[in-house]
């Protein structure tokens, strides 16, 4: 059990995800978590109001059970697996993130300032996760997918739109990370 406890390195996980789009691509699937979205719109009815969502979501049931396992794989990696001792943050990193306010981890996962319940007592830190939130959504939209569905399987699929994606995603990031989020985030 202890391989299970610790990080994994690249290749392993690399190989891992390499045979599960194998296995999509022969049963004729597609991965993408945002397309979830889509047919939880239609479930709830949307498609009688909004063209978009009038399609046959049954057909995409098994992609719901894949978010559903995510997040219960999630929920039991981090509540009953997790091993933050083996995760190391660059001191640099935790230095730029104390500026902004943000602790480091301290034998967490993740940092209490980004993602413990006193983040809902802020009205900038909730106007923030809406607008966050909104953006992701709808950008998601824009581009045809999220970045696990260009990164991993419209790449896997060698599909040009979803390179443009994907360099897309990275640019917004390093600007997010370099340049806006010290802006907003700053106290």
């Amino acid at each position: 059990m202890e391989i299970v406890f610790h990080t994994w390195p690249w290749y392993v996980s690399g190989f891992i995800i390499g045979l599960i789009m194998l296995s999509l691509i022969y049963f004729g699937k597609t991965f993408g978590m945002s397309s979830n979205l889509r047919s939880l719109c239609s479930i709830a009815g949307l498609g009688k109001k909004v063209s978009f969502f009038d399609f046959d979501w049954k057909a995409q049931r098994w992609n719901l059970v894949v978010v559903i396992g995510a997040m219960i794989g999630g929920f039991v990696a981090v509540n009953f697996m997790s091993d933050p001792s083996n995760v190391s943050i660059s001191p640099q990193t935790i230095y730029q993130l104390g500026e902004m306010g943000i602790d480091a981890p301290n034998g967490k996962l993740m940092p209490q300032a980004l993602f413990g319940l006193e983040i809902l007592e802020s009205p900038k830190t909730i106007l923030i996760l809406l607008t966050g939130g909104l953006l992701i959504g709808f950008g998601s939209r824009y581009a045809g997918g999220c970045t696990s569905g260009h990164a991993i399987a419209g790449l896997s699929n060698l599909q040009i739109p979803s390179l443009k994606a994907v360099v897309g995603f990275f640019i917004g990031g390093l600007i997010m990370a370099h340049f806006l989020l010290p802006i907003i985030i700053g106290k």
